[in-house]
């Protein structure tokens, strides 16, 4: 029986869509889109790919063909992925080059961090509609697992983003799934084409087992009714990418690829403000299935609660530590932004301005998930003690800060910068009267909920310049 496919993905011109429509209809709404007209100027565009479409290999071969990378074989399942291997990109590009698929077993290059690996080769430029990446801002500057106990560093570039380059001959494909954290990503072809096919959130339940723990590896296999019996149930949109185009796939919408043609795209996983619901609703689901998993040595566990959060960050990538860290921080610097924009206004109207609300959208979207957080977690001390002042005083934070104001300025045109790193710091603070913003000192979910409720009740009260 084949896919009931009862549409295809929107396509739209990128030059002709503001951010804000961008936002409004794709983000929030959280509805898939593919977009043209915005990679003629990428260096990957002229360097990894012929002048008839075809993939430059010898080029990424000579120049980067010393990098270790995951390597799929298309042709051998592994639980619920594909079998994965270590190889040089050289090594990669020979097989590809001069073995047939059926020996190879169609070998497909995914998850290299090239840019962490290259900084100085710009191969792109992040599009304007995907700039506001919280996920990658941090990990620039931060790592994920600060608890020693739960962080164990591989190497200096498996975890440390979530930007790829993916490499694959006709044929080779990615199994049905929902990306890492529930995040958005997007997925630009450098060359090649590529098939989608998505089923929406509202459907996702329709692809597992009675028992909700399994959901099918391959679409396009004879899906056996008595272990998927709701599979027949499913609809799905339908999108072929061509070259120089890029989609946006919505956070929870699972989907499963085909490379029709030689393929190179460029793909990054991201969360922000919109989407950070989907992240811990992911995360507290994970959460009880870890528990459950271990609740008959409860009673013998000396820290059985720790161990729940190892074994969630192990599974999922991150545990509820590491996301309150994450959401303080970013907070913080949301914090820092807005007391600079209430400093430097010059009339009552800078609450209306499009970064303003902005930066309130992102700190009431991460006090809805603090909110969530004291309701749900188990334990009330989250092992951390972070104070602004101290905070401030953090080369990572100041880069995260003007990271993420670079980020707003270029989102929402506004080309003078915001404020200047060397300047507006713990003094304009307390110009300001925000000593009470200073002293304050986060460590559970309650914390942050009060500062980023005194904050918002502070700034808007301020007295302005006339």
């Amino acid at each position: 029986m084949g896919l009931n496919i009862i549409g295809s993905v929107e396509k739209v011109n990128g030059s002709e869509i503001s951010y804000s429509d961008f936002a409004t209809k794709y983000l929030s709404k959280n509805e898939p889109v593919v977009i043209t007209g915005l990679m003629a100027d990428w260096k990957a565009t002229r360097d990894w790919v012929h002048d008839d479409g075809i993939p430059n290999l010898q080029f990424i071969s000579s120049n980067f063909g010393k990098s270790k990378v995951q390597v799929a074989d298309c042709g051998s399942r592994e639980f619920t992925d594909q079998k994965r291997f270590e190889m040089s990109v050289a090594e990669f590009i020979d097989h590809w080059l001069n073995v047939s698929s059926v020996e190879h077993g169609n070998l497909y290059l995914k998850d290299w961090h090239f840019v962490k690996e290259y900084p100085e080769y710009t191969a792109y430029t992040t599009p304007l509609f995907f700039c506001d990446d919280w996920l990658n801002l941090y990990l620039d500057n931060y790592q994920m697992h600060e608890d020693h106990d739960t962080y164990q560093k591989r190497d200096n570039i498996s975890c440390s983003d979530y930007r790829f380059v993916y490499m694959g001959a006709k044929g080779t494909w990615t199994p049905f799934h929902a990306d890492v954290f529930r995040s958005y990503s997007w997925s630009a072809n450098v060359c090649g084409k590529k098939k989608w096919y998505f089923l929406s959130p509202e459907q996702c339940h329709l692809v597992f087992d009675r028992n909700m723990k399994n959901s099918v590896y391959d679409i396009f296999e004879e899906v056996d009714d008595t272990i998927f019996p709701n599979f027949k149930k499913t609809t799905w949109l339908e999108c072929t990418q061509d070259q120089n185009e890029i989609i946006f796939v919505p956070s929870g919408w699972y989907h499963q690829v085909h490379n029709l043609e030689d393929t190179i795209s460029i793909n990054h996983n991201w969360f922000n403000a919109y989407n950070l619901s989907w992240v811990w609703d992911l995360m507290l689901r994970d959460y009880k299935e870890a528990r459950e998993y271990i609740e008959d040595i409860k009673d013998i566990c000396d820290d059985f609660e720790g161990l729940c959060q190892r074994n969630l960050a192990a599974n999922t990538g991150m545990n509820f530590y590491d996301l309150f860290n994450f959401i303080v921080r970013f907070s913080f610097a949301n914090i820092v932004q807005l007391c600079y924009l209430a400093k430097s206004s010059v009339s009552a109207k800078w609450c209306a301005s499009p970064i303003t609300q902005n930066l309130i959208f992102n700190l009431e979207s991460a006090k809805d998930i603090a909110e969530k957080m004291k309701f749900r977690c188990v334990s009330e001390n989250y092992n951390i003690s972070l104070d602004i002042r101290s905070v401030l005083e953090e080369h990572a934070f100041l880069e995260l800060c003007f990271q993420l104001e670079r980020t707003y300025a270029f989102i929402h045109d506004k080309h003078e910068p915001i404020g200047d790193k060397k300047t507006f710091l713990i003094d304009d603070l307390l110009d300001m009267g925000l000593c009470k913003l200073l002293s304050t000192v986060v460590c559970n979910p309650d914390d942050l909920v009060n500062l980023i409720d005194d904050t918002l009740q502070n700034l808007v009260i301020l007295p302005h310049k006339v």
